[in-house]
């Protein structure tokens, strides 16, 4: 797993113990919404909606909260519309970033995101300035239980998976992006629980950087995830476990 997934995943789950549920919550919110207008209102027919649903499960959010937001983008309930949107950029050291956004107001968002990047030591880029360096993959966190690497490498490929990453945090099995769900019900018949599923961009190259570019970095990442317009960002800087572990004690 490389050094930015790593970092954004502690840092993922620190939010959660500092219990900010509420922005997430926002968030997941939109996200619901929006796979309802593209998709419709059924998790069975809905693969997007069915991943957004099981992200509010997994952070807690009430059926009834889930129900509305399915409502209101299947036009079933009246609310604010939103659209999507994703920016390319910069970050420090030249590092790229990829941030997908739900917005009710385009214009406001994108300047509020490049200033975000202004002042953390990046800058906002073209549409493609990034994203080819990037390809996109099914990325499902599963509970290794009892079973050896090896173990779950062939269950992961005999379930249509293209590789295992794992580490001391996370298990995680890699798909191509329309597999994700046809992986994960192949992991259920095997045994094997799926924590989530999701889309995620992983980089073809990883940027290694200093401490000095890793605290911009956690800086710049601490403001996106306070930005109720930010549902996502991937990246593809690269950083080492010393370095992780210091941000740690520092945050």
């Amino acid at each position: 797993m490389s050094g930015h997934s790593k970092w954004h995943n502690i840092q993922a789950k620190k939010g959660v113990e500092d219990a900010k549920r509420g922005r997430a919550f926002t968030k997941i919110t939109r996200e619901i919404i929006i796979a309802a207008k593209a998709g419709g209102g059924s998790t069975d027919t809905n693969t997007r909606l069915r991943a957004a649903v099981e992200k509010a499960k997994s952070a807690g959010m009430p059926n009834d909260n889930v129900k509305k937001a399915i409502m209101r983008g299947t036009g079933e309930m009246e609310g604010i519309s939103y659209e999507e949107t994703t920016y390319e950029g910069y970050g420090p050291n030249g590092t790229a970033f990829i941030i997908q956004a739900s917005t009710d107001n385009k214009n406001r968002t994108t300047s509020e995101i490049r200033r975000i990047l202004s002042q953390h030591g990046g800058a906002m880029g073209e549409n493609g300035s990034v994203s080819w360096g990037f390809e996109r993959k099914g990325s499902l966190e599963i509970d290794p239980a009892d079973k050896g690497y090896d173990d779950l490498f062939m269950i992961a490929v005999d379930s249509g998976a293209e590789d295992l990453k794992q580490d001391e945090e996370t298990t995680t099995v890699v798909s191509g992006p329309e597999d994700v769900y046809k992986v994960r019900q192949a992991l259920e018949a095997a045994g094997i629980v799926v924590k989530s599923a999701s889309l995620t961009m992983i980089p073809k190259t990883l940027v290694a950087v200093a401490i000095d570019d890793a605290r911009k970095i956690a800086r710049l990442e601490e403001a996106l995830d306070e930005h109720d317009d930010v549902s996502d960002y991937f990246s593809n800087y690269e950083m080492s476990d010393e370095i992780i572990k210091l941000l740690e004690q520092e945050s």
